[in-house]
C-alpha cells in the first residue's frame, strides 16, 4: 500500500468525512535524501531478508569491481569481521576527496549521502560499469547503523564515518560507540603512489529481519563468477565471523586468467561435442540522453554509444541449456535484450546453414530456439556505457539496441564456425548441427504423439493404468495424487483416502534410475511411463504444467532406507523430466510416523494414541510422560512399513489434510540440485563412493534395521 493510499484510511479512522473532503495536501509526506531509502528499502534492495542483506554487499563490491574494469584495480578483499560487520578493500584510485562545487561536500560525502550521485553518469570516469544508478553506496549507508570509509589518495589516508547516513566520527569500534558529527578528515600520511578504498559497515538491524544473514556460499559463488569475468583480478574472501560449515572460519582466493572461456568450461557438466567457441565483436548505436550543459541545464542530446559483445559457448551431449548473461560483469538472471538477440541469432544462423547444407529435408520445418540451444553452455557478456536496466536490482537489460548488435555479431561469428572448411572445426560443426536436427525431430514426434492422444474419443482417453485409483473431483487445485510404495500399502490407502479428491498410484519397488538412462529407456519403463501418463502433462521439453491432472503429487513411501531410496529415484524422475512441477512447489513427500504409543486411561481431551516420527522424539515423549506421570503401555508399536498401519491410523497420521505433515520439495538452487543428483544417481561411481565413505562416520547406525 502506498503512502498516499494509507493516509485517507487513517484520516477516516480519526473521524474524516467518507467523501474524503478532509484529505488535503498537508496529509502528503515528502521524504528527502536517505529518508526515502529507510522508509522503503524494498524499492532499492528488493527485500529486507537475507537477499537484501547480500544485495547491499554486492553494491559495495561492484564499486570496487568497476575500478578493476577500468584497469585501475587488480586486488579486492572482502572481510566478514567477527563483530558482524563487513569490509571491502580495493587498490583502485580511491573515491575523490576534493570538494564537489555544487554541494560544497567532499566527493566521499556526495557518493555516500546523495542518491543518484557518482562517477558513472558523465561518461568520463567509467567506460563501462556495474553500478549505474548512483544509489548503491548511498543506499548501503542509509541502511547501515554505522559505515566507515577510508580513502588512500594524494599522499594521505582520508577517513569519515556515518551513523544511519549522518556524517561524523566514532570514538571506538562498533555501531554503539559515541558519535560526533563532522566531515572528511586526514588521518595519516602515506606514499604518494598508494591508492585505494576501504568501506566497512554494520547493517542496521532496525531495517533487516532478525533472521537475515549473509551466505558464504553465495559470496564465494559471486566472487568466483566475477574473477572469471575480469581476467587478472584477484578476489579474496576472508571469513572471520564463522559462516562456514560448522561455524568454521577461513579464506578463499579467486583468480582466473582464462576469462569467460574458462567460465564456460567450469559451468558445463556434460561431455563436449565441440571446443569452447569465443565469439566477439562490437557495434555502435545512437540514443538521446539528457546532458548537463554549461548553464547547468539538462539538455536532450544525441550521443553515439559503443557496445562490445563477448560470448563463450560450447555444445555438449546433455539436453539442458545453461546460459549465463552479464552486462558490465553484472549478472542479468532474467535475461534481457542481449539474451534475446543471442538466442535469435543462434536459431536463425543454424537454420540458414542447415538449409544450405541440406541437412534439413525440404518438407521439414525450421528448427526452433530450444532445438538449437539443447545441450548448450554459454556465457553472454556485453559492455556499454549507461545501459538501461529494469529496476535497481538490474536483473533485466532493457537497452533495445543490444538485441540488434548482439544478433549481428553472433550471426557473423557463428556462421563462420558452422561453415568452416578446417577439418576439426568442420567435424565439430557437423556434430552440433546434427544434434539440433535430432532435437527438432524428437520434439515434433513428441508433439504428434501428444496431439494423437488428445484426438482420442472420451472412451479411449480413459485408458489410464488399471492400477490407478482415481479421484472423483475434476478440480485440479484441490486434487492430490499419492504415489504409493507397494500393493500392500495401496489396500490400506484405498480405505484411508478421501476418494473425492485423493487419487492413488502404486509402484512396484524401485523404479528406473533415469539419471543413468536415456529418454527411450525411461519411456519404456512401465513405472515411469505410468507416472507420466497419470499426471498427463508430458515430459521433458514438451512438459506442460497447465495440463497436469493433479494439484499436488505426494510420494508416500516407507520410513526406512528402501523408502528413502525410492523417494530419491522418484525425485530424480521429477527433476529431470517434470521439473516445472518441482519448481512450482507441487511435489511433496508424506511423513508417516515411526512409532505409536498407547496411553493407559487417557485424561479427558487427551488422545489415546500418540505418534512420534523419530527415535529422538520417542525418547523425549517417553521422558515427558514419565515426568508428568502419564501411564502408557510398554508394547510401543514400531512401524516398519505403511502396510502395517490400519486405515484409520494411516488416514489420521499421513493422509488426512487436517492432521498430516507434508514436506514440500523445492528447488532454490538449481545448480546445487543438479550436482547432488549427478553425485547420487549419475554414471560416475568414484565421487559417489567417496561421498559414502566420508559420510559413513556421521551415520546413526540405530536407524538401520538389522
Amino acid at each position: 500500500m502506498t503512502a498516499e493510499m494509507s493516509v485517507p484510511s487513517t484520516a477516516l479512522l480519526a473521524g474524516a468525512d467518507r467523501d474524503g473532503s478532509n484529505y488535503t495536501a498537508r496529509h502528503l509526506l515528502v521524504l528527502e535524501g536517505l529518508e526515502a531509502v529507510r522508509k522503503r528499502p524494498g524499492m532499492y534492495i528488493g527485500s529486507t531478508d537475507s537477499r537484501g542483506l547480500m544485495h547491499c554487499l554486492w553494491e559495495i563490491i561492484d564499486n570496487s569491481v568497476d575500478e578493476a574494469l577500468g584497469g585501475y584495480c587488480d586486488h579486492i578483499e572482502v572481510i566478514l569481521h567477527d563483530d558482524a560487520s563487513v569490509e571491502v578493500r580495493d587498490n583502485g584510485r580511491g573515491i575523490p576527496v576534493d570538494v564537489e562545487p555544487k554541494t560544497g561536500l567532499s566527493g566521499v560525502e556526495v557518493v555516500m549521502t546523495k542518491l543518484h550521485a557518482g562517477g558513472k553518469f558523465g561518461g568520463g570516469s567509467y567506460a563501462a560499469s556495474g553500478g549505474l544508478h548512483g544509489v548503491g553506496a548511498s543506499v548501503v549507508n542509509a541502511l547501515s547503523a554505522r559505515l566507515d570509509v577510508e580513502v588512500d589518495r594524494g599522499g594521505h589516508t582520508h577517513a569519515i564515518s556515518f551513523r544511519r547516513g549522518v556524517p561524523g566520527s566514532f570514538a571506538a569500534i562498533g555501531p554503539d560507540a559515541e558519535f560526533e558529527t563532522g566531515g572528511l578528515r586526514k588521518v595519516k600520511r602515506i606514499a604518494k603512489n598508494r591508492s585505494g578504498t576501504r568501506v566497512r559497515y554494520w547493517a542496521d538491524r532496525q531495517i533487516f529481519l532478525k533472521d537475515a544473514k549473509l551466505s558464504l556460499d553465495n559470496l564465494h559463488q559471486r566472487a568466483r563468477q566475477t574473477a572469471f569475468l575480469v581476467p587478472g583480478l584477484t578476489i579474496v574472501v576472508r571469513d572471520e565471523y564463522g559462516l562456514g560449515e560448522g561455524g568454521s572460519k577461513g579464506e578463499e582466493s579467486f583468480r582466473f586468467d582464462g576469462g569467460i572461456s574458462e567460465f564456460c568450461e567450469y559451468l558445463a557438466t556434460d561431455k563436449p561435442v565441440c571446443d569452447v567457441l569465443r565469439l566477439t565483436g562490437q557495434g555502435t548505436f545512437k540514443e538521446t540522453v539528457p546532458v548537463l550543459d554549461d548553464h547547468g541545464q539538462m539538455t536532450p542530446t544525441e550521443v553515439t554509444r559503443e557496445l562490445g559483445v563477448d560470448v563463450a559457448l560450447r555444445w555438449g551431449t546433455g539436453y539442458d541449456t545453461t546460459l549465463r548473461s552479464f552486462v558490465n560483469i553484472i549478472a542479468t538472471p532474467k535475461g534481457g535484450t542481449h539474451v534475446a538477440g543471442f538466442e535469435q541469432a543462434v536459431a536463425k544462423t543454424m537454420n540458414e546453414v542447415l538449409r544450405a547444407k541440406k541437412m534439413l529435408r525440404v518438407a521439414e520445418d525450421d528448427i526452433v530456439k530450444d532445438d538449437a540451444l539443447e545441450g548448450l553452455t554459454a556465457v553472454v557478456t556485453v559492455r556499454l556505457a549507461e545501459p538501461q536496466f529494469e529496476g535497481q536490482t538490474k536483473e533485466v537489460l532493457g537497452t533495445s539496441a543490444a538485441r540488434r548488435i548482439v544478433n549481428t555479431v553472433i550471426s557473423r561469428e557463428l556462421k563462420a564456425f558452422l561453415t568452416s572448411t578446417k577439418r576439426d572445426a568442420a567435424a565439430q560443426a557437423r556434430v552440433v548441427m546434427e544434434k539440433a536436427v535430432a532435437a527438432a525431430r524428437t520434439r515434433i514426434a513428441a508433439r504428434q504423439h501428444k496431439d494423437a492422444q488428445r484426438r482420442k474419443t472420451a472412451l479411449e482417453s480413459s485408458s489410464l493404468p488399471a492400477k490407478l485409483a482415481d479421484c472423483r473431483s475434476d478440480d485440479v487445485e484441490r486434487s492430490e495424487l499419492f504415489i504409493v510404495e507397494g500393493d500392500s500399502a495401496l489396500g490400506t490407502a484405498k480405505l484411508a483416502r478421501n476418494s473425492e479428491f485423493q487419487a492413488l498410484l502404486p509402484i512396484r519397488g524401485k523404479i528406473l534410475n533415469v539419471q543413468k538412462s536415456s529418454v527411450t529407456d525411461m519411456l519404456k519403463n512401465a513405472e515411469c511411463g505410468a507416472i507420466i501418463q497419470v499426471i498427463g502433462a508430458g515430459s521433458g521439453r514438451t512438459f506442460d504444467i497447465d495440463a497436469a491432472r493433479y494439484g499436488k503429487i505426494i510420494m508416500m513411501t516407507d520410513a526406512d532406507v528402501d523408502g528413502s531410496h525410492i523417494r530419491t529415484l522418484l525425485l530424480t524422475l521429477f527433476h529431470r523430466y517434470m521439473r516445472p512441477m518441482v519448481e512450482s512447489g507441487r511435489v511433496f513427500a508424506a511423513v508417516p510416523p515411526l512409532h505409536r504409543i498407547e496411553l493407559v486411561q487417557p485424561k479427558k481431551g487427551q488422545d489415546k494414541y500418540v505418534y512420534t516420527y523419530s527415535d529422538r522424539e520417542l525418547r523425549d515423549k517417553l521422558m515427558e510422560f514419565q515426568s508428568k506421570g502419564v501411564r502408557y503401555k510398554d508394547s510401543i508399536q514400531r512401524y516398519k512399513g505403511l502396510g502395517e498401519m490400519d486405515a484409520d491410523q494411516l488416514a489420521e497420521t499421513t493422509m488426512d489434510p487436517r492432521h498430516r505433515t507434508l514436506r514440500r520439495i523445492n528447488l532454490s538452487d538449481l545448480e546445487a540440485a543438479e550436482q547432488v543428483f549427478d553425485l547420487l544417481m549419475g554414471n560416475d561411481v568414484a565421487p559417489r563412493k567417496e561421498f559414502i565413505s566420508s559420510s559413513a562416520a556421521t551415520l546413526d547406525r540405530s536407524r538401520i534395521d538389522a
